[in-house]
């Protein structure tokens, strides 16, 4: 029996509405990964600053995720899933519009970074309630049988966006570097409307219960705490310092580098998308397992980018970091998710929600000023911390799933 026991046809409904939202989150995401480093260069930042940008908001979502998780417990996932969904569209909008300030010479340097810090760390604060009501709305409609392929579902949501958004991304920014950021926030709004008319409540008795709470050193969490932060961190020195890489070898204009690094980001999401709706629902393996099957894939990426100095090999990499981020990501967040009772899903799907922010506050700072100093040094760098996680996830003890 269901654990909510939905009508099949507002199953159908809430899946949909959740893997729209999703993806237009996703592409979204990915089209900001793509031009900012080209953009933040045209507007006089230096690498740190770009990174710095990403960092600042990636701690906010870190520090506001699980937050947003305990309250979609308490004013119920689809509303908060919405606030996330509107807030995204309007804080894009204020941090492009201060981006074009600084493109029109009205902003300085420093005041233009200034601005763009300011109105990013707004909009993650809002941005921070959609992935852990999403995975908690996903929680509740599944059971522990199906938990894993409704997160791997998610997942290949998020890379179909993944995908399009450096696509069509590359594209627009023939137009001019900012119109990709223009086009996604009319992308999360349209996909904000669709999810108000659409997007099904959930029963009150769930959405209403006491919020739990989970410690991040919880026993039953702790080593998909972990393997997340890492996975995420060395994820996100590649996704911060990537366009540099290609910019630099290649010697690209800006909007040259927003489509080559496109591509590379489209196929490697293509890679991750192939992964959790052909591979994963074929391997039927624990959460835990997902994760040490993908760190090899993981290590070989970074090495050959640290060697690669050609536009097919680091495409390559890219391609082959998509795979493992392909099994990497449902095995982190069904595993987390597996290993607490319903009544936990909305904490536990903020505290997974925060895994990744993190990672992401700690990478662009550190790789960017790795890059610095040399442009091999962030790829090495996550080599290494990809071989101790290795080490890790092959060594702690796999964590039984309840069954509640």
């Amino acid at each position: 029996m269901h654990p909510l026991a939905l009508p099949e046809h507002t199953l159908k409904q809430a899946k949909r509405t959740l893997l729209a939202s999703v993806a237009a989150i996703g592409f979204a995401q990915t089209v900001l990964f793509a031009i900012l480093a080209p953009l933040g260069r045209e507007v006089g930042l230096v690498e740190m600053q770009i990174g710095a940008i990403i960092s600042a908001s990636s701690l906010t979502l870190f520090l506001v995720s699980p937050i947003w998780g305990r309250t979609s417990d308490i004013w119920g996932r689809r509303k908060v899933l919405l606030i996330g969904l509107f807030g995204y569209s309007i804080g894009t909008a204020f941090f492009a519009a201060a981006f074009q300030a600084a493109l029109l010479g009205v902003l300085v340097p420093m005041v233009a970074f200034t601005a763009l810090i300011i109105t990013r760390l707004g909009n993650a604060t809002v941005m921070a309630a959609v992935m852990p009501a999403a995975n908690a709305y996903m929680a509740d409609i599944t059971d522990v049988t199906t938990r894993t392929k409704g997160m791997s579902a998610l997942g290949a949501a998020s890379n179909i966006g993944s995908m399009l958004g450096p696509a069509i991304g590359g594209l627009l920014a023939s137009i001019s570097l900012l119109t990709p950021l223009y086009f996604s926030v009319a992308l999360t709004l349209i996909a904000a409307f669709f999810a108000l008319y659409t997007l099904p409540d959930l029963p009150r008795q769930v959405a209403e219960s006491k919020p739990q709470k989970l410690r991040y050193t919880d026993p039953r969490i702790f080593p998909y705490v972990v393997a997340g932060l890492f996975i995420f961190m060395g994820f996100a020195i590649v996704q911060q310092t990537i366009a540099f890489r290609f910019q630099d070898i290649l010697s690209l204009t800006a909007a040259e580098t927003a489509r080559v690094v496109g591509i590379s980001m489209m196929l490697a999401a293509a890679a991750s998308l192939f992964v959790q709706m052909a591979i994963i629902p074929r391997l039927k393996v624990a959460p835990f397992v997902l994760l040490r099957i993908s760190m090899p894939l993981m290590i070989a990426a970074f090495a050959i980018m640290a060697l690669s100095e050609s536009r097919l090999l680091l495409t390559v990499a890219m391609f082959i970091q998509g795979l493992g981020m392909g099994l990497a990501g449902p095995g982190f967040m069904a595993g987390a998710s597996l290993a607490v009772s319903s009544k936990e899903q909305g904490a536990v799907a903020g505290v997974a929600a925060s895994c990744p922010p993190l990672g992401f506050s700690i990478g662009p700072l550190l790789g960017t000023f790795l890059y610095s100093l040399d442009p091999t040094y962030p790829y090495w760098f996550s080599c290494g911390i990809y071989l101790l996680l290795a080490v890790f996830v092959f060594w702690v003890k796999h964590q039984p799933s309840s069954s509640d």
